[in-house]
């Protein structure tokens, strides 16, 4: 006959086994959804040529892409005027210097350079011609700005959940 200390113990052990399971299944599921989720937010290519991202939950685009030929993940800034990156990414990419300009950025004015004739890559989209505006004060040097010395040669449509990038036909 089993004690009733013996009982407990088992008891114990048992709802302790069935709640690490529960808690195993439900990390699982949460990883699977979780993937998912990064999958729909990946930005891919249409059936003409488009290059179709996704509205992110906070808001924003995010695409990776290319600065000479260096990868970043950029933050789509239609109000921005150029494609900017920041001192370490303009080293890594190997930018040459640029003009000296004065950045009128949301924190303030701070000194930076313009940077002409760079080849900026967006998926599978890429514009060889592009102005880069060096200086950008972000915490992560992997992270850039796709402004308009980029847009400006797509036709960009917002919608809801994504933004559109297609070549022009010119």
């Amino acid at each position: 006959m089993n004690s009733p200390q013996h009982t407990a113990r088992t008891g114990a052990l048992a709802i302790t086994l069935v709640w690490l399971v529960v808690a195993g299944v439900l990390y699982l599921a949460f990883q699977w959804l979780d993937a998912r989720e990064r999958q729909h937010l990946q930005p891919y290519e249409g059936e003409r040529g488009e290059l179709i991202i996704p509205r992110h939950p906070d808001g924003h685009f995010y695409v990776a892409g290319e600065v000479n030929r260096v990868p970043v993940l950029f933050l789509v800034d239609t109000g921005a005027s150029a494609v900017s990156v920041s001192n370490a990414q303009a080293l890594q990419a190997q930018l040459p210097r640029g003009r000296a300009v004065t950045l009128n950025t949301a924190n303030g004015q701070r000194p930076g350079e313009m940077v002409h004739g760079i080849p900026v890559r967006v998926g599978h989209l890429a514009w060889n011609d592009t102005t880069v505006i060096v200086g950008l004060d972000v915490p992560d040097d992997r992270k850039a700005l796709l402004g308009q010395s980029f847009l400006r040669h797509f036709d960009v449509e917002l919608r809801e959940r994504q933004m559109v990038l297609r070549p022009r036909l010119n």
